[in-house]
């Protein structure tokens, strides 16, 4: 069973702080919109289902508490507290897609009482992860379907139950073929700079009894070289109309050498993920973070060791965007889709 990233407890978001992992198991416990705020930018959080769903928690965190009958004043608190939670992160589209729920949601109901919204934005936030709960799990069954048995597969970055609500995307995938009695061996991609792959992946991998291998970045296309590899599978961040796809950096470089071997190269990710309002991967925002997590990386926080010459230039998008001619099939809890993504994917967009 997958473990519980994120859920509604009391009143307030539980969530597992991934910044501690695998060293230590913390769950946090918030009821303010800035800690949340503050646990989305710092990765306590992350992944774009889970992300999405922190962020209709977080607007149930900032009406919560609200008292009076001013519908006007009660607007203006959740206006705040989408507003600041669209500024967390700017290229998971999860996030965006579950705020504008919880706002429209609002909206439709402006005419009852305060008490009555509440009710329904607490209604529409358990859907979404709720929802979230099924769709990995008919995404995990279609993509499982594309595994052979055995199968040697590559993966970057994490993308299991620490991404969603349940056992994942890409991550998921693998979960419902090893339940499925195929025999499996995952390389893992360490997933620089911040190690998500070495940190969370193989994490999860090892928990659920599955055999992986935790290899350097760089040493991707030397395994596609010498070991048989079956395939590719990662997650998505944001997808465009015509399958251009923004995933962790490094996804491009996996992709580009599984192309050279001959090796296919598989998306998965829910309908959600898609912007059907992007033509292309060049309009996707992608991401800057702080130079700090390359100069001192390797440790948590307070206990990083510096790693380059002091006030060295750093250059650090969070993600790239693979071009969508090197995607095999995206994997959605639709189907598989496949090229040319342009005319399929938008046939997706009535059930988004």
């Amino acid at each position: 069973m997958p473990v519980t990233t994120i859920e509604w407890l009391d009143n307030k978001v539980k969530l597992i702080d991934q910044t501690k992992l695998p060293g230590e198991l913390v769950h946090l416990h918030i009821d303010q919109v800035e800690v949340l705020g503050e646990a989305i930018k710092k990765l306590r959080v992350r992944g774009a289902p889970a992300i999405g769903i922190a962020g209709a928690f977080g607007v149930l965190v900032g009406v919560q508490h609200f008292n009076g009958d001013d519908k006007g004043k009660f607007f203006s608190e959740l206006d705040r507290a989408v507003t600041y939670l669209r500024g967390t992160r700017p290229t998971a589209v999860n996030l965006f897609w579950a705020l504008e729920r919880m706002r429209r949601t609002a909206e439709v109901n402006k005419e009852k009482t305060i008490s009555q919204i509440k009710l329904l934005l607490f209604a529409e936030a358990q859907k979404i992860f709720f929802e979230d709960q099924e769709t990995c799990r008919a995404l995990g069954r279609h993509g499982a379907a594309l595994i052979p048995n055995p199968a040697t597969i590559i993966t970057h970055c994490n993308t299991g139950a620490l991404a969603t609500a349940d056992f994942g995307t890409a991550l998921g995938v693998l979960f419902t073929a090893h339940t499925q009695g195929k025999k499996l061996h995952v390389f893992v991609d360490e997933t620089r700079p911040l190690l998500q792959g070495a940190r969370l992946n193989m994490w999860e991998l090892m928990q659920e009894g599955i055999a992986c291998t935790l290899i350097c970045d760089n040493a991707a296309a030397f395994v596609m070289q010498r070991q048989k590899i079956d395939c590719c599978i990662v997650g998505a961040d944001r997808i465009a109309r015509n399958g251009d796809t923004a995933n962790k950096i490094g996804t491009y470089s996996l992709a580009v050498n599984a192309q050279k071997h001959g090796v296919p190269f598989y998306v998965a990710a829910p309908i959600s993920t898609i912007d059907f309002s992007l033509a292309t991967g060049r309009e996707i925002p992608i991401e800057q973070r702080a130079a700090e997590e390359i100069t001192d990386g390797f440790g948590p926080e307070g206990l990083r060791r510096r790693t380059a010459p002091p006030n060295a230039v750093v250059y650090n998008p969070a993600f790239d965007v693979t071009p969508h001619e090197l995607i095999t099939a995206v994997i959605t809890e639709a189907g598989v889709i496949r090229s040319p993504y342009g005319r399929h994917l938008p046939e997706l967009q009535s059930r988004s």
